[in-house]
């Protein structure tokens, strides 16, 4: 089978591989489609934190069931349209038992911690099997990442009516925006970038949108009565952007960091302190999260399909791929076809 192999930062390779063994528990899947989100774009420059090379890429997936070990997989069927849970959890960490696998201290992530999607066929759990529901390849590859952003609105908690600054309007932060939307919430939108600002206004209707460059706590300040947003989300995984959010948030608020880079943490101990100031971080999702983002595309309160700017055929990722990081061309999200 084809795999496209991210050997070095910079560099891909196409290779050949045997088709995964069928193992008990487990099932061979045929990869229909990818999305290529962030943490790629990150491994293909070396800044991804937790990466080691050579590494197979992808864990945005919408794929076909072809075999399953019939002694122990239930409910799915060869045929089957399915997405897939990428953070294969060990089951007895604290973590686990208590019922968050999506930080499990043995945590391997597909195309990050071992190899990934960006092959044509792929051995999973069935347990990390998720049906379809129906939906279309294009949709089930963006469940993923839109999971991830549900499952930081839920660790912020957000209430019906309450201000809420998304900072970064990436597809991560674009999916946050949506689902704080329809948790109620009045949401703001930063960016460095114009162009995606632009995407969140006429695209998702987001009302507030502030260019970062400018004077961000002025302006939030005026949009929110002087009060400041209660929530503030990064989804920039920029260490300066995440820095900074502490100063745009309203006291007694909370803080919630879904992006991700290599840097310390670094904000006045007294700027926390006085707004007794709630930090979590979010790491992936569960499949509460992913049962919640289907159930909102086929209620048809999310249109993933909105997001996608650009449409890439396997055989030319090795060299489109480059051209993903370049802000001039205003990509949104990136699905390859298998």
């Amino acid at each position: 089978m084809k795999t496209l192999i991210c050997t070095t930062p910079g560099n891909f390779e196409y290779g050949l591989r045997p088709m995964p063994p069928l193992l008990p528990g487990h099932a061979i899947i045929r990869i229909r489609k990818i999305g290529i989100c962030g943490t790629d774009l990150h491994a293909f420059e070396g800044t991804q934190p937790y990466f080691n090379y050579p590494r197979i890429l992808g864990h945005e997936l919408a794929a076909e069931i072809v075999a399953l070990d019939a002694l122990e997989v239930t409910g799915f069927q060869p045929g089957d349209l399915v997405t897939v849970i990428p953070y294969e959890n060990c089951g007895h960490c604290i973590a686990c038992r208590n019922g968050k696998p999506n930080c499990c201290e043995n945590i391997a992530v597909l195309g990050v911690h071992k190899d990934g999607g960006m092959s044509e066929y792929l051995s999973v759990p069935e347990r990390l099997l998720v049906h379809g529901e129906g939906l279309s390849a294009d949709q089930l590859a963006l469940v993923e990442p839109l999971a991830i952003s549900a499952h930081g609105i839920r660790r912020a908690a957000v209430q019906p009516g309450e201000f809420v600054l998304i900072m970064g309007a990436g597809p991560i932060g674009l999916a946050a925006m949506e689902l704080a939307r329809i948790a109620g919430a009045r949401v703001i939108a930063t960016d460095i970038q114009d162009s995606r600002l632009q995407f969140a206004r006429q695209v998702l209707d987001i009302p507030y949108t502030i260019n970062a460059a400018t004077d961000v706590e002025g302006q939030l300040r005026q949009i929110t009565g002087g009060d400041l947003p209660v929530v503030v989300i990064d989804a920039t995984g920029s260490q300066k952007a995440i820095n900074n959010g502490i100063h745009y948030l309203a006291h007694g608020g909370r803080y919630v960091l879904i992006g991700l880079q290599k840097e310390l943490l670094q904000f006045s101990h007294p700027e926390f302190h006085k707004r007794e100031t709630t930090l979590m971080s979010s790491r992936n999702a569960t499949r509460a999260d992913f049962e919640q983002v289907i159930r909102c595309i086929r209620e048809g309160t999310i249109f993933p399909e909105k997001y996608v700017t650009n449409r890439i055929k396997f055989g030319d990722v090795k060299n489109v791929f480059p051209s993903l990081l370049d802000p001039s061309n205003a990509v949104i999200k990136a699905l390859v076809d298998i």
